[in-house]
């Protein structure tokens, strides 16, 4: 894992960081839906039913974890945390979208253990201070994964997402350090792929596995 360390505005990433707006309206739907349940339990309660109180039982669980959703998501998901534990990886502007742009990025789905298994995934994103918008711009990011959670599948990790250090920091030094952290090897990669990114926006799994065969040297473990 490739470790990239600054320090992180937390204003700059509150108003432009699209993974920390997809946080607090994860917290909002949380504490939403502990309201719904948390009165639904109570409604239950209120009819005195052998039924109702099963249902109540369930209701409150459901409330429980909406709860801890709710408390334990901004813990777990401080962007100090994700910035930190991210894999610093290359991304680049591969398309324009009605409300912002593509970025295509190269990211190691492999297991520490294991060999790295490079694939292309990509994410439309609104904005990205620090940057021009042109096809091919280098954006250095991390890693974070989807939903937070340490799973894997095989020997693969789970896919993850791309978050750019330009959501972190206004400072250009910041970003400029980050882009020389990746190798000119993994950059020349995405350059050379840069017509894929649709084909991966159109898979199911949202990642496209490149054959180990086929990347340069370097890159091959």
């Amino acid at each position: 894992m490739r470790r990239f360390e600054f320090a992180v505005d937390r204003e700059h990433a509150r108003a432009v960081n699209e993974v920390v707006a997809d946080i607090r309206r994860m917290r909002v739907l949380a504490l939403a839906a502990a309201i719904v349940l948390g009165l639904g339990t109570a409604g239950l309660i209120s009819l005195n039913h052998p039924y109702s109180f099963l249902l109540a039982i369930a209701f409150a669980l459901g409330t429980i974890i909406a709860l801890f959703v709710a408390v334990w998501t901004p813990y777990r998901s401080r962007i100090e945390k994700l910035y930190a534990e991210g894999d610093l990886v290359p991304a680049v502007v591969s398309g324009k979208q009605p409300k912002g742009v593509t970025l295509l990025a190269l990211v190691n789905l492999a297991k520490p253990e294991a060999d790295p298994r490079y694939a292309l995934i990509t994410r439309v994103v609104r904005a990205l201070p620090g940057h021009r918008t042109g096809l091919g711009e280098q954006v250095p990011a991390v890693t974070v994964r989807a939903d937070r959670v340490p799973r894997s599948v095989a020997d693969l990790r789970q896919v993850v997402s791309a978050m750019p250090i330009a959501w972190g920091t206004r400072d250009l030094a910041v970003i400029d350090r980050a882009r020389a952290a990746i190798s000119d090897v993994e950059w020349k990669l995405l350059a050379d792929n840069l017509t894929l990114a649709s084909k991966v926006q159109g898979r199911d799994s949202k990642y496209l596995l490149l054959d180990p065969q086929q990347l340069p040297e370097e890159l091959r473990g």
